[in-house]
């Protein structure tokens, strides 16, 4: 609801106003209504999206990895789409070291995920799925 009201921040302090200054409930119930609605539709539109891209990648990610966790590092990516390397192998809850950084690595390599901020000393790279990130806040990263 913030986005939408912050988008229609005029309208919202009017209505406000109007409560105050005239008592008119009505024109805020209407306005708060319709912002309900709306917003209601993009996020179903949102999930859609997702959702899409979800069953899009499960087959992609299948197929260039070659790996029996492939689906757990879908879900991964999706549950948390900013991350540290070396987290990668818990978050999709992979047996091996070796077989998580596979992964990792084919998922670079066809632009499903992108570093963010490469690793440094002990500190493995930030890593990120900047096409989940796109869906949900709406703007492009890298």
């Amino acid at each position: 609801m913030s986005a939408y009201l912050e988008e229609h921040r005029d309208v919202y302090y009017e209505r406000l106003r109007a409560i105050s200054e005239n008592g008119d409930w009505n024109g805020w119930i209407t306005f708060f209504l319709s912002a309900l609605t709306e917003q209601a539709a993009q996020n179903t539109e949102k999930t859609k999206a997702i959702i899409d891209l979800y069953e899009k990648l499960k087959k992609q990610v299948v197929d260039v990895t070659h790996s029996q966790f492939a689906v757990h590092a879908l879900d991964a990516i999706f549950s948390q789409p900013v991350f540290r390397g070396s987290q990668f192998q818990q978050l999709a809850n992979i047996k091996t070291r070796p077989t998580a950084a596979h992964i990792l690595k084919k998922l670079r390599e066809v632009g499903v995920l992108k570093v963010l901020e490469e690793g440094k000393g002990s500190r493995s790279a930030l890593i990120m799925f900047p096409e989940l990130i796109y869906l949900v806040e709406g703007k492009r990263v890298l």
